[in-house]
């Protein structure tokens, strides 16, 4: 089994359920609040948990209610850091769910999405095979470190989900993440931004061009296009699912690709797979599906073939 390094934030989601967006001035009764594990590489490392990966989370966990409250959800799903505890304030996330199942999110930035170099001296490397990172890190002020770690460890295929500021990248830091040739995990609006192309095919085409490797593109209930290394491109069909929200669910799409590639399933079979995953979780209210709810979901997947 091919080990997986995430690298990346945990926070609170505090979720609230409301009919619609404000607008300025205006005074609305939320319909329902509630709080939950989250932030991108959380959801992705429970993904991987959940479907019994090998895998190492690298996460700083801050301080305060937040923090506090991140400690206890991981050493509660046997989740360990190799990251000591921040003494800053741990951040949250506001995610503002509307009738549609569309959110908004407003985050408060703590020490979760921070990265230094020497937090992974004390991991070997070379047992990793994958690594996955977020445009949020990337964007966050100790990217620029981030970035080094990953430009002095070219051992690792690079899974990376720039996020919908993904754009906003400073000081050619996406540039530079780009000419290590990542796989690239976006939506069809992410795709069309950091392409400057409109049309799918001819954003993909662009994408793939500049980092000369697999672009895997979400289109919520229409499924997923790819286009591999090679260049053969295709799309996977989406499953059908009632929208709740949709929070989590492009990480629990590529955090079950990373599940199934870890063990050797094909990559079409790993985006077939996610597409169920990310199905069920827009299904729920959160980012994140129960053990029972994965393991009776994972039972549908195809068996691994082995294809390296």
């Amino acid at each position: 089994m091919k080990s997986v390094l995430v690298i990346g934030s945990t926070c609170v989601d505090v979720i609230i359920n409301l009919k619609r967006l404000p607008k300025t001035g205006e005074d609305l009764h939320p319909e329902s609040q509630s709080l939950a594990m989250g932030g991108c590489a959380y959801n992705v490392a429970n993904i991987l948990r959940q479907a019994g990966a090998s895998f190492t989370f690298a996460t700083p966990v801050g301080s305060g209610i937040y923090g506090d409250y991140v400690a206890a959800h991981l050493a509660a799903a046997g989740i360990s850091t190799p990251i000591p505890r921040q003494q800053e304030e741990n951040g949250c996330c506001y995610c503002l769910v509307e009738e549609s199942g569309e959110r908004t999110f407003l985050s408060c930035h703590g020490p979760e999405y921070s990265f230094h170099k020497e937090w992974m001296k004390g991991l070997d490397l070379h047992r990793y095979s994958m690594v996955y990172i977020c445009g949020l890190e990337v964007e966050a002020p100790t990217g620029g470190e981030l970035v080094e770690f990953l430009e002095e460890n070219r051992q690792l295929e690079i899974y990376f989900a720039p996020g919908p500021r993904g754009v906003h990248i400073p000081d050619g830091r996406l540039e530079r993440v780009l000419a290590l040739s990542p796989v690239l995990h976006i939506n069809r609006q992410e795709a069309a931004e950091l392409s400057g192309r409109e049309g799918l095919r001819e954003a993909v085409e662009a994408l793939h061009a500049v980092t000369g490797n697999t672009v895997i593109v979400t289109l919520g209930d229409e499924g997923a296009f790819c286009m591999e290394k090679d260049g053969t491109a295709y799309r996977i069909p989406g499953v059908p699912a009632q929208v709740v929200d949709t929070i989590g669910a492009g990480d629990s799409h590529i955090g079950q690709i990373l599940a199934s590639l870890s063990s050797h399933t094909t990559l079409k079979e790993a985006i077939r797979s996610a597409n169920a995953v990310a199905s069920r979780v827009v299904a729920g209210k959160g980012a994140s599906l129960s053990d029972d709810e994965y393991l009776a979901l994972k039972k549908t997947f195809s068996p691994p073939s082995y294809e390296a």
